[in-house]
């Protein structure tokens, strides 16, 4: 195993893998329980880390793990600019953010979709190296469990020198002292990342040129500042599009079956829901629901709990659905 790492490794001797998450997806403990498998099952060097601004869930976090040799140390804490593998947990970071930046030529990306390495390859522009897509939502679904076993199932498949059993003897301690009901769906759910996953490689059509990673560089400068402090990006939600915070459901909204109580509206946390003043039978002003304005519905589902009736429903979110199905607030629009 040890030999074989040392073929794959970078100049510095290192393995490296950058996980592209949200908040919420568990993507910081299967850093976690990626590099312990490493060091403490399979005596490998190793550190894990992540990166993310307030602890809240939907907001994007990234997660590295770097793996070296017994006798080669690791100093580095840097964040890892140019890996070996990316492992996107959330497929709309791919809409919102370069989640490929930097990636090996013959790099591998994994990513948590229902869709073919083909449509990942048309939507990222990769020109070379490996897709792999696992369906990870529907797999922690069906057993109950999080998308980060999944993830972790197949990012184990593509690393030839890790040892998928050491990575399930991490999972099993790590949810048999907390959660000790959860560890067998959990080693189920890791099973099928491991074996589900569709995986194709692109060779390069011509000789490949590696890009190197390049840090972005503000738009803005002291002779290119708003006048007078002007905020001209406000941060709040009638400009900010929450459809990257969702993972993998949203409400869909049956008219029909709406008694329009506002018991989605009382507990929605971010005013998704648009309402219009018509006249009822009687000919007295009311308050109708008329739809979702999904820009900023972060999938909370807190409205489908709320609703007495079938007019709200969780439904897997597939691509356009937001779109064509949203209704848009008078203000913002």
């Amino acid at each position: 195993m040890t030999s074989d790492l040392r073929s794959h490794t970078n100049e510095a001797g290192f393995y490296e893998i950058r996980m592209e998450s949200i908040g919420g997806l568990g993507a910081n403990l299967a850093g976690k329980m990626l590099a312990e498998a490493g060091v403490l099952q399979m005596g490998l060097n190793g550190s894990n880390f992540s990166s993310y601004g307030s602890e809240k869930k939907g907001t994007p976090v990234k997660t590295f793990i770097r793996f070296a040799a017994p006798e080669t140390e690791i100093r580095s804490s840097s964040p890892i600019e140019e890996p070996h593998i990316v492992a996107v947990f959330h497929e709309s970071l791919l809409r919102t953010q370069n989640c490929i930046a930097g990636l090996q030529p013959d790099g591998t990306l994994i990513v948590n979709t229902a869709k073919t390495p083909e449509d990942i390859r048309q939507i990222t522009k990769m020109k070379s190296g490996t897709i792999v897509c696992i369906d990870a939502l529907q797999i922690s679904v069906e057993e109950k469990t999080r998308v980060n076993t999944a993830m972790l199932g197949a990012i184990c498949h593509a690393i030839s020198f890790l040892d998928e059993n050491a990575v399930k003897k991490v999972i099993s301690e790590t949810f048999g002292k907390k959660y000790p009901a959860l560890a067998e769906a959990n080693l189920r759910t890791f099973d099928r990342g491991f074996r589900e996953g569709r995986t194709v490689s692109y060779e390069p059509q011509h000789k490949e040129i590696h890009v190197p990673f390049a840090h972005p560089i503000s738009t803005l400068g002291y002779e290119t500042q708003p006048l007078g402090g002007a905020i001209i990006n406000p941060g709040n939600s009638i400009s900010r599009d929450l459809s990257a915070s969702r993972s993998g459901f949203l409400p869909a909204f049956e008219k029909d079956a709406c008694i329009h109580c506002a018991a989605c509206d009382q507990v929605c946390p971010d005013m998704c829901f648009v309402w219009e003043s018509r006249q009822d039978e009687r000919g007295r002003a009311f308050q109708y629901l008329k739809g979702i304005d999904y820009q900023y519905c972060k999938g909370c589902l807190r409205c489908i709990s709320a609703c007495p009736t079938d007019a709200l429903q969780a439904l897997r979110e597939i691509d356009g659905y937001a779109d064509e199905n949203r209704v848009k607030h008078s203000i913002g629009a």
